[in-house]
């Protein structure tokens, strides 16, 4: 497409568009307008709406990637599962392995490619703020074994380096703990709008409303000062290795 000539990281990204292995931001047939004109628009407007519905990720989930693909910023607190942003491979598949009603293993291969690819923009996004919390009793749950639990936490050790990224963990007991009502996603565009999400069991809600934001910013902004900073955190995933 060569709309953004010059930089390489934004001609690996069109690359991938037009491979069908990114979605396209939202905004793109309108920013093509000028180059392709009127007809070639319509064209591409369709088959930005075809690459949104990418094989391997969930269709409640689809809109969310596509904002998560784009953000400035993006917030998650989880207390269920590693966020699958941070999945090494073999977690990932034990996760997959485990649902129910099961998968194929092609559909499992499938869904676990589609999670690392996503994983990508922690390292092509260089400038996006990634923050993740995360539950202590999701690692020690030992998902998927010893081996696999090693690995996440070698992962997570090896993520948190990055500057780009910081995680932090809940630790198991804190009595003023505001996470109660589960897990939580925000992300912010590069217009500097905000959105939340959050999901269930085959569903989710994305969140638009800025009272209803603002809220979810509220009880994050909580959960940071709660959870154990990145040095205590660092200290506490190596402890845990230590102990596999």
């Amino acid at each position: 497409m060569g709309l953004q000539p010059g930089h390489r990281g934004t001609a690996d990204r069109e690359a991938k568009i037009e491979q069908g292995k990114r979605f396209p931001p939202a905004d793109l047939p309108a920013r093509a307008e000028e180059v392709l004109g009127p007809v070639a628009v319509k064209v591409l407007t369709a088959a930005a709406k075809s690459l949104t519905r990418r094989v391997g990720l969930a269709s409640w989930f689809r809109h969310w990637a596509g904002i998560e693909e784009e953000a400035i910023s993006l917030y998650a607190y989880e207390c269920r599962a590693v966020p699958g942003l941070l999945q090494p491979e073999g977690y990932a598949r034990a996760v997959f392995v485990r649902q129910l009603p099961p998968f194929t293993q092609e559909q499992i291969d499938r869904k676990v490619a589609a999670r690392l690819e996503r994983q990508t923009l922690l390292t092509e996004r260089p400038n996006t703020a990634f923050t993740f919390i995360i539950e202590q009793a999701i690692p020690e749950r030992g998902v998927g074994g010893a081996s696999v639990t090693g690995a996440v936490i070698d992962h997570l050790l090896d993520m948190g380096d990055r500057t780009n990224v910081e995680i932090q963990i809940m630790p198991l007991h804190q009595q003023d703990h505001c996470g109660v009502d589960g897990q939580l996603y925000m992300a912010e565009t590069p217009g500097h709008q905000w959105f939340g999400y959050i999901e269930g069991h085959r569903s989710s809600s994305l969140i638009a409303d800025p009272g209803e934001v603002s809220v979810l910013h509220q009880r994050y902004g909580k959960l940071r000062s709660q959870a154990l900073d990145r040095r205590a955190t660092v200290n506490l995933l190596e402890r845990m290795r230590g102990a596999l």
